[in-house]
């Protein structure tokens, strides 16, 4: 009996292989929503905010059309702040690893002796899980400086990076327009 036509309902490979194709695709469409850092860093679109809800607006909008670009900046200086530290270093990654087959590229719930663990409780293990190994690995504090000095550097660019030459596609301008003014 043949089959032809039919679309196959599950792999036939190794399931680490479609784990593996499954983080390239959602790692693929997360860097595809990345904005040109020409243009995140055009020195003639720099200048001080005329006032606080220019600064604000300013804010919301660069942080909306360079959100993936921050991430990629603040999680950088995360991983350059551990250079020196190489086993927090190691910790660091492997947490990374986990977050990303226990909680972001998992399709099905998670049954571990039978019973079905919610995503809440995924979550809450993975965070008391994460900040234990940071604190056992004494990372605690380089990440800490390093978040703070990542938050400052994406506000400031945030705050002076114009928005005038900024085109958004449908889905960023409605939120932009329906967030409620702020004074």
């Amino acid at each position: 009996m043949t089959n032809y036509g039919t679309i196959p309902t599950s792999s036939s490979g190794p399931v680490n292989v479609e784990y593996i194709s499954r983080a390239k695709d959602v790692l693929k469409e997360g860097l595809a929503a990345r904005r040109p850092w020409k243009e995140m860093f055009n020195l003639h679109s720099f200048k001080i905010p005329s006032g606080v809800s220019d600064a604000i607006s300013r804010i919301k909008t660069n942080f909306s059309f360079f959100q993936t670009n921050y991430a990629i900046i603040v999680l950088g200086i995360v991983f350059l702040s551990l250079l020196w530290h190489p086993i927090s270093l190691i910790v660091f990654i492997v947490l990374m690893a986990v977050w990303l087959f226990l909680y972001f590229l998992r399709d099905d719930p998670l049954v571990i002796f039978g019973r079905m663990i919610s995503d809440v409780v995924v979550l809450i293990v993975l965070a008391v899980l994460t900040i234990g190994l940071l604190l056992v690995a004494g990372a605690t504090f380089n990440i800490l400086i390093s978040l703070a000095v990542s938050v400052f550097v994406v506000l400031i660019h945030a705050l002076i990076r114009k928005t005038d030459d900024l085109f958004m596609d449908e889905e960023n301008a409605a939120f932009l327009r329906s967030a409620p003014p702020s004074s």
